[in-house]
């Protein structure tokens, strides 16, 4: 049976930020740039909630990239910045160390969000697959490529050598699996209310006006109507 049938938990999974930088982030012209930081930051969200080790990696910082969204940082204040020269993650030791330090206590599920999709991402992960056994999945919209055909064609190239595509959103939901899990119940929909567009406007929607629960945040008086003539 393929270990991919096993659906990510919190106990199977780790998850690696790969140059989630303004300048890499200027290229990126497969999804807009704006909706791409909401996600990242929304995903990063999502494994602190449920404890998920993540190690951010980042490239020439000082001399070209730019420095690591601070949104994303604000996440993780205490994370070590992994700084690299090679565009291919993989090929930094401390990476490399990092991943198999969680691995090694079974989380071999490698959740991977990264600028740019067709070269940071496409070569880190064929490299990772080829010395490793872990398995990868690719945050396909908390990533982003040069142009839509860049994206498209390295998520394909990806996906024929058994990469799995992901998005942020399934990621958050599949490890909290069940509203049950009352632990991470609110922390997950605050998340979803902050990041998630119409279905966090839905689940405010629902809360306050079918189960009459306070709205999130105090405002002024509102005002009732008063015609003009």
């Amino acid at each position: 049976m393929s270990s991919k049938l096993e659906v990510l938990t919190p106990q199977n999974s780790q998850l690696i930020f790969i140059d989630q930088q303004p300048q890499m982030a200027f290229g990126v012209q497969s999804i807009d740039r704006q909706v791409l930081k909401n996600n990242v930051v929304g995903l990063a969200k999502a494994a602190k909630v449920f404890n998920i080790p993540t190690v951010i990696t980042t490239v020439e910082t000082e001399s070209f990239s730019g420095h690591t969204y601070p949104e994303l940082l604000a996440v993780f204040p205490e994370a070590p910045l992994l700084e690299r020269t090679s565009m291919n993650s993989w090929d930094d030791l401390k990476v490399r160390e990092a991943l198999a330090a969680n691995a090694a206590h079974g989380r071999k599920k490698v959740v991977v969000s990264g600028l740019w999709t067709e070269v940071c991402n496409t070569t880190f992960a064929l490299s990772c697959l080829n010395d490793t056994d872990y398995e990868i999945y690719m945050v396909s919209d908390a990533s982003g490529g040069t142009s839509a055909d860049a994206h498209k064609y390295a998520m394909d190239r990806m996906i024929q050598v058994g990469i799995v595509p992901v998005t942020w959103q399934q990621v958050l939901l599949e490890w909290q699996r069940d509203w049950a899990r009352r632990g991470t119940y609110d922390a997950v929909t605050a998340i979803v209310r902050e990041h998630s567009g119409a279905y966090g406007m839905g689940i405010d929607y629902a809360y306050t006006m079918v189960h009459k629960a306070p709205e999130r945040v105090a405002h002024g008086t509102r005002l009732a109507p008063k015609p003009a003539a």
